[in-house]
């Protein structure tokens, strides 16, 4: 797992208690992308399972992983795409 990769799953780990969470940093495949170029950041995708998930609308959801990856969106990750279920 790369450095940012490993930071995303620590940062989404600590504010979710995941029971199931895979990161992919999809960034390679990206390479030469105007957008990631201009940015430096990473493109990540997360498949993530957790009871925090569980009573919350689809919104509520992403505000809590975009809350849980705070600063890391405006400078290391470019794209992120993400799957979640509750338990």
């Amino acid at each position: 797992m790369t450095p940012r990769a490993e930071a995303v799953h620590a940062r989404l780990t600590e504010a979710l208690s995941p029971a199931h969470l895979e990161i992919v940093d999809d960034s390679m495949a990206h390479a030469g992308h105007a957008g990631a170029m201009q940015s430096g950041g990473g493109h990540f995708y997360a498949l993530i399972v957790s009871e925090s998930f569980a009573g919350k609308s689809s919104v509520q959801r992403h505000q809590m992983v975009y809350r849980a990856l705070g600063d890391m969106l405006r400078n290391d990750i470019h794209a992120f795409s993400m799957r979640f279920t509750p338990l």
